[in-house]
């Protein structure tokens, strides 16, 4: 089991949110909150917040960037079998509607071979609190045998 896996399964979503972004403090300047983590799979509150607005008033657009890296890195350090490693490598995006709500960023990778090398692509969306997709990322993750 991945280290980080069994980081969110030991000490819980609140800490593990903690500890990620002190390891990566970069993901505290949207104040997430992974909320689910396992094998294919991840998810992360982001509350709509003054700091993380642009001039309309909307969540700005790195914001969502950093939510989706958050959620695609965790899931695919869960996901991948032991003695393999990651890294990204790119990302494209689509900004699909204004943000003038919290977001839930979901990574969904069950449909990846984690144990292939090379370029995995993982699919990042991201809801308002209605339910609407209102971001969708493809990230690019670097996989590699130890």
């Amino acid at each position: 089991m991945s280290q980080v896996l069994n980081l969110f399964n030991s000490v819980g979503p609140e800490q593990f949110t903690t500890m990620i972004c002190q390891i990566a403090p970069y993901f505290s300047t949207i104040q997430p909150s992974v909320t689910a983590l396992r094998p294919g799979y991840a998810e992360a509150h982001v509350p709509l917040r003054k700091e993380v607005t642009n001039h309309l008033g909307t969540m700005h657009a790195i914001a969502l960037c950093n939510a989706a890296e958050l959620v695609a890195g965790t899931m695919t350090d869960a996901s991948l079998p032991a003695g393999y490693r990651w890294i990204p490598k790119g990302m494209s995006v689509e900004y699909l509607a204004k943000v003038k709500t919290d977001i839930r960023a979901v990574a969904d990778g069950s449909g990846i071979d984690w144990a292939q090398a090379g370029d995995q692509v993982v699919p990042v969306d991201v809801f308002d609190t209605e339910g609407k997709k209102v971001f969708a990322a493809r990230i690019t993750m670097n996989v590699k045998a130890s």
